[in-house]
């Protein structure tokens, strides 16, 4: 495989989990501490030297493309008030014009419709997928890991975290053989086992690196559970022409689009920040 340049981000659900809050803001930009979702995302991606950015949407996501855009109005009042830090930061987080790209899935078919709908995007290059919901907490991107361990090693490469035994029916499961933690060979892919018969304890984790030929299997590939194009089905059958590898991330995996999670990673995040973090334990502290 070549160098890993673009990134898909499927960001067209509704996030019903946290409605009224998503009935007009889409989920991906519910904040975490000052940023949204999404460009924690983002965030990550760059830091792993993506250089473009293509979003998956759907009906009332707008805010995400205005988002990554330039808000002039907002940038004038920033400057005639001398606000210089926050000019910065948002220059800072601000993709090049050209970076990104926005297309919509126009019928809720699951992500391995998501996915496919990149396909004239991506082209015939591999390519990363990152699931916004996950936010991945560490001093090393998960992302720029799996890029550098995909290289050393090739094949299409899939995120995993170790989840206890008795959560693995929440989760897709991989099946792995010997070989570094970095990239350990894939023997199976397992979607939510049944209690007990879980073949690990390792989650896949909504980081993919993933070789263009999914594309053609996503197009031709019957609907799955739920009526859905599955992207994991489209995985299992390229399994057969392509290995895959399995990266075990070591940092925090917080699943925001969950409350728990999404409450879980405002605290973890905010109490990594220097201005935050004293003040936010002692907080917690009266709380509990």
């Amino acid at each position: 495989m070549s160098k890993i340049r673009k990134a898909v981000f499927p960001v067209a659900g509704l996030g019903t989990r946290f409605l009224p809050a998503t009935k007009a803001v889409p989920k991906e930009m519910l904040p975490v501490v000052d940023r949204p979702v999404i460009q924690h995302v983002v965030d990550e991606a760059r830091a792993a030297g993506i250089e473009q950015f293509i979003f998956i949407t759907g009906r009332n996501k707008g805010a995400i493309e205005d988002h990554f855009d330039i808000a002039y109005e907002l940038d004038r009042t920033l400057k005639e008030r001398h606000r210089t830090d926050d000019l910065a930061e948002l220059a800072r987080d601000l993709p090049a014009a050209g970076m990104t790209s926005f297309t919509r899935q126009q019928e809720p078919l699951g992500l391995g419709h998501a996915v496919w709908c990149a396909r004239e995007m991506v082209g015939d290059e591999p390519f990363a997928v990152l699931l916004p919901d996950m936010l991945h907490q560490s001093a090393i991107p998960c992302l720029k890991s799996m890029i550098e361990a995909q290289a050393e090693h090739g094949g299409n490469m899939i995120g995993v975290y170790e989840v206890p035994f008795e959560d693995t029916h929440r989760y897709g499961i991989v099946d792995v053989g010997d070989g570094p933690a970095s990239a350990l060979p894939i023997r199976k892919m397992v979607e939510k086992p049944k209690q007990g018969t879980s073949p690990s304890n390792l989650a896949i984790s909504g980081r993919y690196i993933l070789s263009p030929k999914i594309f053609e299997l996503l197009g031709n590939q019957p609907r799955g559970t739920g009526g859905e194009i599955q992207l994991t089905d489209a995985m299992v059958t390229l399994q057969q022409s392509e290995p895959f590898h399995a990266h075990v991330f070591k940092g925090r995996v917080h699943d925001t689009g969950t409350k728990i999670g999404f409450l879980t990673a405002n605290i973890a995040y905010a109490l990594e920040r220097d201005e935050l973090g004293s003040e936010l334990r002692a907080a917690l502290r009266t709380l509990l």
